[in-house]
């Protein structure tokens, strides 16, 4: 009787469990379709309320003396955040970051007008699944096309959140502050 049983049922519960596997993988193609069409975009300002990690500086110390805010952006929407400066140094603090991409943007304005060598990323977020992974990964290709930077190193809060998802993206941790982590990505 289990037998008999068995054997009418396996086929619908085989068709079954192929049908919602294929509603599953349908549903995460389309869920992580729109990073197919996103591009990384230089951003003028950026809805500073919004940084989960330093809303306290304003657009004005994002842009100023060769620091820069990118987005990814898909269909006219911003996907992910990603602020950074230019340096010569690694910075411990976002005070002694300020001031070292003061330095290295006066250096370049009388040299070769490249502004540092090392990439320092200082605050990220995302506003979509997956927006942040693809704004590392989109900027590490633009900082490897560049001919003057040779490094992307974070200036991370000490929290955990930040360590595995720079671990987990590729980072290797460099070093912990007092008040901050630094994370490198290999160029």
């Amino acid at each position: 009787m289990i037998q008999v049983l068995k054997n009418k049922f396996n086929p619908r519960i085989k068709a079954r469990i192929r049908k919602n596997k294929q509603l599953i993988n349908k549903n995460i193609d389309n869920f992580f379709d729109w990073i197919k069409g996103a591009k990384l975009i230089e951003l003028k300002t950026c809805n500073t309320e919004e940084d989960p990690v330093r809303p306290e500086l304003t657009n004005k110390f994002r842009v100023s003396y060769g620091k820069k805010i990118f987005g990814v952006e898909y269909k006219n929407e911003i996907c992910a955040i990603m602020c950074f400066g230019f340096t010569n140094e690694i910075p411990k603090t976002v005070k002694e970051f300020d001031l070292m991409t003061k330095d290295a943007y006066l250096q370049s304005r009388h040299r070769d007008q490249k502004v540092g060598k090392i990439a320092i990323a200082y605050t990220i977020w995302s506003k979509k699944k997956g927006g942040g992974k693809m704004i590392v990964k989109e900027v590490f290709k633009m900082i490897k096309k560049s001919n003057h930077l040779n490094r992307l190193i974070t200036l991370s809060p000490l929290t955990e959140m930040a360590r595995k998802f720079h671990l987990k993206n590729g980072a290797i941790e460099l070093q912990v502050n007092k008040e901050t982590q630094n994370f490198e990505y290999k160029v």
